[in-house]
């Protein structure tokens, strides 16, 4: 196994992903209890003891609540930048946790790291390029607008774990109150089914993914679907819809796949 990704939850109530080479398995975020990320991993013949590390993009509850308890092993560390590591109000052993610079590019095991800015209502978020074996799996979640250094990131995933969110007209019309509504919305919030899209239209129209790929075609994993604005059908339809629009061949160049809020997903290798 070259590199592969399986996301254990995707969603407000829990996000926790999965990422593994032949010899080295780390999480990015951990917002699933330890007892619940111990046994999803068992479905992907991952052990805690096998974890090398957890990366967090930010400080939100639903992207930390494990991580007290899985550091309680030893050999487990976080990985952070220093404003959200002080976000957290974790009070762990210092020697487990690795301050990262946002932009920077580190090393564990046999992956390789790039962390890159995202735009979202916390201390600094950041998502996570993960290389291994000539193969990439880029993390784009949490963030009201794709910056450019996500989206440099994102032209040389193998597999893109892509937040769509939710779908404009049922969230403006929906019950949540119009503060949240805004913040969703806004700049520091969520990406949309329609955003989503398009920035994947982007990847094509200036030709940095290639079409007619068949099984070497690009995956890409529609994250973060929100309970209230959202479902995976109206998700997966959304983005086929204006791709297929733009003369984008979905299934032979691009393979689209929606995450489970609340269940693992199947592994998926680069």
């Amino acid at each position: 196994m070259n590199l592969a990704i399986c996301s254990l939850a995707s969603g407000s109530s829990g996000n926790c992903y999965l990422v593994k080479s032949n010899n080295t398995s780390i999480l990015v975020d951990a917002g699933l209890s330890a007892k619940q990320i111990s046994e999803r991993l068992l479905c992907c013949g991952v052990r805690l003891e096998d974890l090398s590390a957890v990366l967090l993009t930010h400080e939100h509850s639903d992207h930390t609540q494990g991580i007290k308890v899985l550091l309680k092993s030893e050999n487990i560390k976080l990985y952070t930048n220093r404003k959200t590591f002080s976000g957290t109000n974790l009070n762990l052993n210092e020697n487990q946790v690795v301050i990262v610079k946002t932009g920077e590019t580190f090393q564990i095991g046999d992956l390789t790291v790039s962390s890159f800015q995202n735009s979202h209502d916390a201390a600094d978020p950041m998502g996570f390029s993960i290389s291994a074996n000539n193969k990439t799996i880029t993390i784009v979640t949490d963030t009201g607008f794709v910056t450019e250094e996500a989206y440099n990131n994102m032209k040389l995933a193998d597999i893109l774990v892509l937040e769509s969110n939710h779908d404009e007209n049922i969230l403006k019309i929906g019950r949540y109150p119009w503060f949240l509504k805004q913040r969703i919305l806004g700049d520091k919030g969520h990406l949309s089914n329609d955003a989503a899209a398009e920035i994947l239209q982007r990847l094509y129209k200036e030709g940095v993914w290639k079409q007619d790929l068949g099984s070497e075609a690009h995956q890409v994993l529609l994250a973060h679907l929100s309970l209230e604005n959202n479902f995976p059908e109206m998700a997966q339809t959304t983005v086929s819809n204006i791709l297929e629009a733009d003369g984008v061949d979905v299934g032979r160049s691009v393979k689209l796949f929606t995450l489970s809020r609340t269940e693992p997903s199947p592994l998926f290798e680069a």
